[in-house]
């Protein structure tokens, strides 16, 4: 199994930054896309942002220019900057990864248990 591990959430004024870490942990063969998702109040999860293990991004168009995406490959952990933030920013934000557990197993999708970023002044 692989397990993610988000941290970096809390609150934050309005036009504040934040960094979120998501490292991955546990029977690790490969870890191929990477991504961050949010789920506000009332809503359904929204796709963020996901980086591949190349270091191809694509983005929600709600926050290209604000939000940036990476990972360190040899740490097995994708970052999301936060920036420029927004109250409809608020959100639990759930890390994701495609790993796979041995060569011979099939990749599946593994997610972290959220952690809450609060833009508020």
């Amino acid at each position: 199994q692989v397990q993610l591990m988000e941290s970096g959430g809390g609150l934050v004024q309005p036009g504040g930054s934040l960094r979120l870490s998501c490292a991955a942990s546990g029977r690790i063969f490969s870890i191929g896309t990477m991504g961050w998702h949010r789920q506000a109040p009332g809503k359904q999860r929204e796709l963020v942002a996901v980086v591949t293990s190349g270091g191809s991004t694509n983005y929600a168009d709600s926050v290209k220019g604000r939000f940036t995406i990476s990972r360190d490959n040899a740490k097995n952990t994708v970052y999301l900057q936060m920036n420029s933030l927004k109250a409809e920013d608020t959100a639990v934000y759930y890390c994701n990864a495609l790993g796979q557990t041995s060569r011979w197993a099939d990749a599946a999708n593994y997610w972290g248990q959220g952690t809450q970023v609060t833009v508020s002044s």
